[in-house]
């Protein structure tokens, strides 16, 4: 899953960042809030974290402009205001949650959970292809032949392919959501998580396969 971190205090970007990609999420961090709303309507975030107080444009803002173009992600604002009328507003200008500094990082890490389970392609637990399952809560695959927790790019990479069967996925399309727009990652960790994905497959006697689409990308083929 992608999110969206915009947050000016480098110091709790890093740490939030950090924390974030522990818990299997891909992070872009931008640091005002031109380049939030630049981000934003590039699209494929899943959630987005805004901090109110930001250079260039604050983030009830950039919350406000994002709705008017129709993009309905989940929404969680940060900020050190507390009061009321504050709050109001920016759950008013679309926000899915709203969290006053300073925040457990648990409870932030819960709210962005609670958010995207709200979304409609987000709600089940278990993803299933075939005879697997893939679960969301601890990214452990599981098949007649056992159970393994898939690492943190492979467990997103095969979580695309469930959603989207038998369809090609192009490695930049898995680049671009996963590894994010500024990566200096190259296409080749594409084809290294590929290959161990194939390998825990295998191990717990899948019967679905990754197949190379050529000139395409990949795709979960499913067993006819």
């Amino acid at each position: 899953m992608r999110l969206l971190l915009a947050e000016d205090e480098r110091t709790l970007s890093d740490a939030l960042t950090a924390m974030l990609t522990h818990s299997n999420y891909s992070v872009d961090a931008v640091y005002n809030g031109q380049d939030a709303l630049d981000y934003l309507e590039a699209g494929n975030y899943d959630c987005a974290v805004l901090d109110v107080m930001m250079p260039k444009m604050n983030g009830i803002t950039v919350l406000k402009k994002i709705r008017a173009e129709g993009i309905n992600i989940p929404v969680l604002l940060l900020t050190a205001k507390s009061e009321i009328d504050d709050r109001v507003e920016g759950l008013d200008s679309g926000a899915d949650d709203y969290m006053t500094k300073p925040f457990a990082a648990k409870e932030l890490l819960a709210r962005i959970r609670a958010m995207t389970r709200r979304q409609p392609e987000l709600t089940d637990t278990l993803l299933k292809a075939g005879n697997v399952t893939l679960s969301r809560s601890d990214y452990t695959l599981t098949g007649p032949d056992g159970n393994i927790r898939l690492a943190n790019k492979e467990y997103q990479m095969l979580e695309m392919m469930m959603m989207n069967p038998n369809q090609a996925i192009s490695t930049e399309r898995f680049l671009e959501k996963i590894w994010g727009y500024e990566s200096e990652s190259e296409i080749n960790v594409v084809w290294v998580n590929i290959s161990g994905l194939r390998k825990k497959l295998a191990s717990v006697g899948a019967s679905v396969t990754i197949k190379a689409a050529r000139g395409i990308g990949y795709m979960l083929a499913l067993s006819e």
